[in-house]
């Protein structure tokens, strides 16, 4: 007997335990009525995964190509993860419109792709997206987002008009979440404009009476914060009146006025502040009178419990001072519980990563002539372990000033918020009591929790909705009765694609009609075939899910296209060189790598392999299966030809149609077969014995192989879906010229390139190992280079650095 194994579902639960490990064996004894445990539990079933795109630069033009590296962590130590093996990344327009999308493969939680820019691509800037199925289990807003800028200098101006900016809008965020009748907050705010840029104001804050109870003005971004006691008594509606400066020479811009969150008459506020004592933190409760005095305070951060303490109030009020460096690096979240476990309010602080990956990437000269060599010797001075780096090299212009999103800021802040954060970078390098009240303000503002706490403390239920692709993308359908949305259960459904490797892969539909096939490594563009099995069934309709995620972020919208006449010059030099390049360049820059295909047929080694070839030709299909075929008796009966193949096993003949296919695909109306014509059949194989896969027998198989593998004009049953679908990424390989000798220095075909090197693949050791020598050529183009390396080492730091180095022009 030959059985095809189904190893995944074991393999993931195994997998999911694995992961949870650490995190299970670090994680405070349960405690506060179980809280602690089941936030555990939850890690355990929902492990948190986490995507990271590095992009070779901040600026394309329509036509060039977008080179990136995914870099996939997860757990409470962000540590490079292998859960998934699929990354769906996909460009967004501002109206959040997918205009690219492609399936990369994840090998060792690592993997790397392009997007050719069509010339049909508007002026903007755009959105990177990147999320795992896995990940979709946990919305939108945990996919990793990025923003990229894209010219198309064939148009006019290439700009799609920007939306109206006048109007502003003013969000406020009450610490703990709500502000209380007679309890003192600090209330967090931003003002933006409608494409959700901050925008410097100042205000003040009226009761219902109008009279103001606080002033305030903004900081960074458009955000700002103020003090104020809700009215214990009587009326509670408090409103802002905003201003905005006016700008020299022109009038000021009329206020306009918002209204604060409703006042609750019954609550908790939850306060975080630096103590008295450096590094240490004063946590402080207030409730209005009646409500309960116990309370339970959890620090939380990535699915792991860091402080669990029961507190008592006295009047109202309780207060724990606690040591920062009891809390992980990165964004931790305070919650108070009551002691029926109801969440009641909740808090954000931020702890500068305390151990950063850090990187030297040092040219072997500070200044370079035109088409002259670079050695770059990049290491990583602190890794614990091999690091997994990339790095980019591009021309600095006044175009691609804006610096691309970097791995340690976006790990470590970025995820953990709810919006975009604009220059991250100032959050982890900037100090004193200006830079903390910014950051403090930034988690008020952004602050978001990947989970629902009431998801976290019902009991265990069933699968999640999304499970993790294992071993490459799985392929999914849906089989309803013709005609109605109604669900068919429990039919064999065949996913097939004509090929000269014969592969198939077959399931059985469950309660819901959904079937799913994992055909592993397939790359590129493939005619998929889905049918049922016409023993069970033949009339059901399948449609053929779509993978990718159809929900989206509700993000700010992107900044405007500066297209000032300034930068003119600017895109028209840009426009040049890509064009330059692509006459000079041809096909050079459109390179693939050959990805690994396995040639075995799905079923292994036939019993019997027949190539015709080596026999006698005839002109019909009876006569080469009887002349030729042995292990295949041909029968024919009131409905016609059948086929029977030899139980070598039993040494008897089964008694029932073996399953047979062309290229592949399954067909059984056998007469079809028998009136095909040998001539275009290159290959036949059988399998004597009984062959089975999945839930589903079959009496011996009959494999016939074309000359092309394309069914070579076959006609297949009208019932079988035929659809188009897209496999993983094909591996495009970067292409720079090399001036290694005296005649390609002295080549005449220009080189104006603006990305100089792009290495994905870049792996360095520890401290003290020799450091990795990466080799490339300058340009036709003088200026300055920015070389940027980025990467992950084995326990989860993160870094990134940027050099410059020179290019001068030949005097």
């Amino acid at each position: 007997m030959r059985y095809v194994s189904n190893p995944s579902g074991g393999l993931l639960l195994a997998g999911l335990l694995a992961m949870a490990t650490t995190a299970q064996a670090q994680a405070p004894l349960d405690s506060l009525g179980g809280l602690t445990g089941q936030l555990g539990r939850h890690a355990r079933q929902m492990p948190r995964e986490e995507l990271f795109l590095h992009l070779d630069r901040p600026l394309y033009l329509s036509g060039e190509t977008m080179w990136f590296k995914v870099y996939a962590t997860g757990g409470a130590e962000v540590r490079p993860q292998a859960l998934s093996s699929v990354a769906y990344v996909e460009v967004l327009d501002a109206a959040r419109r997918p205009v690219l999308r492609s399936k990369v493969a994840l090998r060792e939680a690592t993997g790397q792709g392009t997007f050719l820019l069509p010339s049909s691509l508007h002026s903007g800037r755009y959105t990177v997206r990147a999320y795992t199925r896995w990940m979709q289990n946990f919305g939108p807003e945990a996919f990793f987002h990025g923003t990229v800028t894209i010219v198309n200098t064939f148009a006019a101006s290439g700009a799609v008009p920007a939306p109206d900016s006048a109007a502003l809008e003013a969000r406020f965020f009450p610490e703990g979440g709500e502000l209380v009748r007679g309890l003192r907050s600090k209330v967090a705010f931003q003002i933006t404009d409608k494409r959700g840029r901050g925008i410097a104001a100042t205000g003040t804050v009226l009761d219902d009476q109008g009279a103001a109870v606080a002033t305030f003005s903004t900081r960074r971004g458009g955000m700002g914060s103020f003090e104020l006691t809700p009215a214990a008594t009587g009326s509670a509606a408090y409103s802002a009146v905003i201003s905005r400066p006016s700008k020299p020479g022109q009038p000021r811009p009329p206020a306009f006025t918002s209204r604060l969150p409703a006042v609750r008459d019954q609550g908790y506020v939850l306060h975080v502040a630096p103590a008295a004592s450096p590094g240490q933190l004063t946590l402080s409760v207030q409730a209005t009178p009646g409500q309960p005095q116990t309370v339970l305070l959890l620090a939380h951060a990535r699915q792991r419990a860091a402080l669990a303490q029961p507190l008592r109030l006295q009047n109202g009020r309780a207060e724990l001072t606690i040591n920062q460096r009891e809390l992980p690096d990165g964004v931790s979240r305070f919650t108070l519980f009551s002691e029926a476990r109801q969440p009641l309010a909740e808090r954000l602080f931020f702890q500068r990563p305390r151990r950063s990956l850090t990187f030297t990437a040092r040219p072997d000269q500070p200044n370079y002539s035109l088409r002259s060599k670079v050695r770059l010797d990049v290491a990583a001075t602190n890794a614990a372990g091999p690091a997994s780096l990339s790095v980019a090299v591009y021309r600095l212009d006044s175009l691609n000033a804006a610096p691309v999103p970097a791995i340690d800021q976006y790990l470590g802040l970025t995820s953990e918020l709810r919006g975009s954060v604009d220059n991250p970078g100032y959050y982890f390098a900037a100090t004193g009591p200006e830079a903390e009240a910014a950051t403090d303000e930034l988690l008020l503002v952004q602050g978001w929790s990947r989970f629902k706490w009431a998801d976290v403390l019902r009991p265990a239920g069933g699968p999640a909705a999304f499970q993790p692709e294992l071993y490459g993308p799985v392929v999914q359908a849906r089989l309803t009765r013709a005609g109605t949305d109604e669900a068919r259960p429990n039919l064999t459904t065949y996913l097939s694609s004509p090929s000269r490797v014969v592969r198939l892969y077959a399931d059985q539909s469950d309660a819901n009609g959904l079937v799913a096939f994992k055909p592993g490594n397939l790359y590129g563009p493939q005619t998929v075939m889905l049918q049922t099995d016409p023993r069970q069934d033949s009339t059901a309709r399948i449609t053929l899910l779509d993978p990718y995620s159809e929900q989206f972020a509700a993000l700010p919208a992107a900044r405007a296209l500066d297209l000032a006449t300034r930068l003119q010059p600017a895109y028209a030099r840009r426009h040049l060189q890509a064009q330059v390049q692509t006459v000079f360049a041809g096909r050079k820059y459109d390179r693939y790598r050959v990805m690994p295909t396995d040639s075995i047929p799905f079923y292994g080694r036939p019993d019997a392999s027949y190539r015709l070839d080596t026999y006698t030709r005839f002109k019909v299909m009876e006569e080469v299966m009887r002349e030729y075929v042995p292990g295949v008796i041909v029968r024919i009966r009131n409905d016609g030809f059948h086929l029977l193949t030899v139980d070598n096993l039993n040494k008897s003949i089964f008694q029932e149609n073996p399953l047979v296919l062309l290229d592949g695909v399954p067909v059984f109306n056998v007469n079809k077969i028998m009136a095909l014509n040998p001539l275009k059949i290159q290959q036949l194989d059988v399998v004597n014995s009984r062959y089975f896969q999945g839930e589903t027998a079959y009496e011996g198989l009959v494999s016939l192989r074309t000359y092309k593998g394309n069914l070579e004009g076959f006609q297949l049953d009208p019932r079988v879906l035929i659809q188009e679908y897209e496999g993983l990424q094909e591996q495009r390989e970067f292409y720079a010229p090399r001036y290694d000798t005296p005649e390609q220095q002295r080549s005449r075909r220009p080189d104006l390139r603006e990305l100089l090197y792009w290495n994905p693949a870049v792996t360095v050791a520890g401290p003290g190992a020799a450091p990795q020598t990466l080799d490339f050529f300058t340009g036709d183009q003088p200026g300055r280079y920015l070389i940027e390396v980025q990467g992950l080492d084995a326990t989860g730091a993160a870094g990134s650095s940027r050099t410059v180095l020179e290019v001068q022009p030949v005097l």
